[in-house]
């Protein structure tokens, strides 16, 4: 694949680190090639199987300093909570209407929330959401009754990291347009809920390797050894 003769320059002042950096270091640098609007991203290869069903590493948790973006969030419910979710700052919300938009190819939104009493009607559109992980799970605090505090949760910073079938994890931590301080408290606030999440069953090395990068920009590599849970 050919690159831009930006990217390139980018790769060669990010190649100036040969070995992984201390977290500052590393945002540090990649703020410096960076636009304030690029998502600042982490990959971290885990050492587990993904075969195996109690090597899945996911979860939930709320950055410190938010995303950089307001999350848009369709809620599911009957009509004796409409109200509820409206006034928590629910940007759609609804049952029958919404889900036939949904069948018909509307997704202009991030996140979806239920009520356990309705998750039958949204199963017709599983099909739909599941690929693009906005089914609501009661695994990530999507499926619930307190729609409030999901709403709430959602838009003040919610996150959700899932292991991929190679074993990597793929979350932004927020904007180049961030502080390097409130990014470094992202990224370790999320590296330490990765690692509380080890499965029992991982033997060996559970953190492979670290690395951040910006929309545009190479990843920079940090040093592992920089976190504990």
């Amino acid at each position: 694949m050919q690159r831009s003769r930006k990217y390139l320059d980018k790769r060669k002042a990010l190649g100036e680190a040969k070995k992984p950096l201390e977290p500052t270091a590393a945002l540090t640098l990649l703020k410096s090639v960076s636009r304030d609007w690029e998502s600042v991203d982490l990959d971290i290869r885990l050492g587990i199987n993904t075969r195996k069903p109690d090597q899945n590493v996911r979860g939930t948790t709320v950055l410190p300093k938010g995303t950089g973006k307001t999350a848009r969030v369709v809620v599911f419910c009957k009509e004796d909570k409409v109200a509820e979710a409206q006034e928590a700052g629910a940007d759609h919300v609804g049952l029958g209407e919404l889900l036939d938009r949904i069948q018909g190819g509307w997704v202009d939104f991030d996140i979806c929330v239920a009520t356990p009493d309705v998750m039958k009607d949204v199963s017709r559109v599983a099909k739909v959401l599941g690929p693009r992980g906005m089914m609501p799970n009661p695994k990530t605090g999507t499926v619930t009754n307190d729609i409030k505090q999901a709403i709430a949760e959602i838009k003040s910073g919610k996150v959700e990291y899932r292991a991929d079938k190679t074993g990597i994890i793929h979350n932004s931590v927020g904007r180049a347009s961030f502080s390097v301080d409130d990014l470094r408290e992202n990224l370790h606030h999320l590296i330490v809920q990765i690692l509380r999440a080890k499965p029992a069953t991982v033997k060996g090395q559970y953190v492979k390797s670290i690395s951040v990068s910006a929309t545009q920009t190479p990843g920079v590599r940090i040093d592992p050894s920089h976190f504990s849970a």
